[in-house]
């Protein structure tokens, strides 16, 4: 195994912990010349820029709090969904929720969503072209290039999936993506075909897989050689690549266990660090890390003591509620009374049915959650549906879901369904696990499927009509799935092409 934890300073380390000094290299906008040759000039001053990047994940944007990195991002994508329910009127997601966001080139979302990633493009940038040659040790550089390389991969995988149509399996992709940013130095870059962005974050994978040979780092914010894995089994299923993803899905589980029953029923809290289960996590520190109000917790957890949370927690749909087995551990994670006995909850907190306990601060009046960025368990139902969809491998899906499935429902029985109907069982219990994880917007544009949400009365388990204004479907291919890139982007960039008005 190679020694590629960092051996730092008493001062660095401090200084990665407190994170102070993490705002001298890492900037909204990409760092300058000067202070990117110091941020590369040795593995230490590297090392500090990395950490900076991962504390990106979940640092605001902007003045509004609803602005807080990934956090706010995984929201985004299942609010577009539709299992994911808005309980009350208060909603600062509106445009969001509504579809409106994205035909809008002043949305604000859209424009958080270009300037977040891209923000982590430009700083992983710095050390892609630099840290080959800082001083220290060669595991040392491998280390930061190997996880710059995935965060250049990761956002422009995000962003070519809000920003341009749909990956196709059975077409060339021509159509336009999104401009891949390989340096600091060249800022008007054209659109990449969809293609081509695909291909190139395949090939910064690749290599960051190499170079990332190894099982240590500092911790699960950190990237390892597994997350790198499994980012490209997201990948490759989203290409229809099967196999592909069936085999790097399958290594970047090893080592890493299913939680068992006891362990979930207790909801995702932050705990990431000793969750077998969890393979990336952004790990908000209490004290200056922490932005109360604004991290991932003030959102989607039940019990925070926020307004947002108090007028306004998330519910599931009845529909796919109903889908869950009684037996089934995840049932408990969602009320359908809404009162949550076992939950510490003020009077101010509002009842409503179907609200959710999957999301839990340990702290009513601290709003931190460690962010859940990649489980084993999507591993596994990757390998099922990649399985399913690739034909003749009946058998071998049934038993990944067997495999991950009976560790959730101690009565789930090895599926025997086959074809359209053990594809339609696997992505069941996809939506079911990975709720309220920034899947399912995702999900229904790769597969070309429609948006149809249950509208319904308040406190029915069912969209709101006035809430959603509306938009209860939305067809596949409609060109509201393509959100329209920023008028700040336009403005600044002559060779960027705007999407369909």
């Amino acid at each position: 195994m190679k020694n590629i934890i960092i051996k730092l300073t008493l001062a660095l380390v401090c200084c990665v912990l407190i994170t102070s000094c993490n705002k001298e290299f890492l900037e909204t906008e990409p760092t300058n010349q000067v202070s990117a040759d110091l941020a590369v000039e040795t593995t230490a001053n590297g090392m500090i820029l990395l950490n900076g990047l991962h504390r990106s994940m979940y640092h605001k944007f902007y003045t509004r709090i609803i602005f807080n990195g990934i956090g706010s991002q995984l929201i985004i994508n299942d609010l577009a969904g539709d299992d994911f329910v808005d309980t009350g009127s208060n909603n600062t997601w509106t445009t969001v929720y509504q579809w409106t966001a994205s035909t809008s080139d002043t949305d604000l979302f859209s424009d958080f969503a270009w300037k977040f990633y891209y923000h982590l493009v430009a700083n992983a940038n710095i050390l892609i072209n630099g840290i080959d040659g800082a001083t220290g040790t060669q595991d040392e550089r491998d280390y930061i290039k190997g996880q710059a390389l995935v965060y250049r991969a990761f956002a422009h995988y995000q962003l070519v999936q809000l920003f341009a149509e749909r990956y196709n399996p059975e077409a060339d992709n021509k159509q336009l993506g999104v401009p891949y940013k390989l340096n600091t130095d060249d800022l008007l870059v054209p659109r990449e075909t969809v293609e081509n962005v695909y291909g190139l974050l395949n090939t910064d994978l690749d290599l960051a897989i190499k170079l990332l040979e190894g099982e240590g780092r500092l911790n699960k914010s950190h990237i390892n050689q597994s997350v790198a894995l499994g980012i490209k089994a997201r990948v490759a299923l989203t290409q229809g690549n099967w196999d592909v993803a069936i085999t790097n899905a399958t290594m970047a589980h090893e080592g890493f266990a299913l939680m068992n029953q006891s362990t979930y029923a207790q909801g995702f809290t932050s705990d990431s660090e000793s969750n077998p289960e969890f393979m990336w996590a952004s790990q908000i520190i209490a004290g200056d890390q922490a932005i109360p109000f604004s991290d991932y917790g003030a959102w989607v957890s039940r019990n925070f003591n926020g307004n947002a949370v108090r007028g306004n927690p998330r519910a599931i749909t009845k529909v796919l509620y109903d889908k869950i087995a009684d037996s089934d551990v995840r049932k408990t994670l969602w009320d359908p009374t809404g009162l949550h006995p076992d939950v510490d909850l003020t009077d101010n907190h509002t009842r409503h049915p179907y609200t959710n306990q999957k999301f839990l601060v340990e702290d009513i009046a601290d709003s931190r959650i460690d962010i859940p960025l990649m489980r084993a368990a999507e591993m596994y139902l990757i390998i099922a549906e990649a399985n399913a969809r690739k034909g003749g491998a009946d058998a071998l899906a049934a038993q990944a879901l067997f495999d991950f499935a009976s560790t959730r429902d101690l009565e789930y029985s090895l599926s025997t369904n086959t074809g359209q109907a053990l594809i339609d069982e696997i992505m069941v219990q996809r939506r079911v696990e990975l709720w309220g994880e920034g899947f399912r917007f995702y999900d229904l544009k790769r597969l070309n499927q429609d948006l149809v949400r249950e509208v319904g009365l308040a406190d029915t388990g069912t969209h709101q009509a006035s809430f959603i204004g509306n938009v209860s479907f939305v067809p596949a291919g409609d060109k509201r799935w393509v959100f329209l890139i920023p008028k700040s982007e336009i403005d600044a960039n002559p060779l960027v092409e705007q999407n369909p008005l």
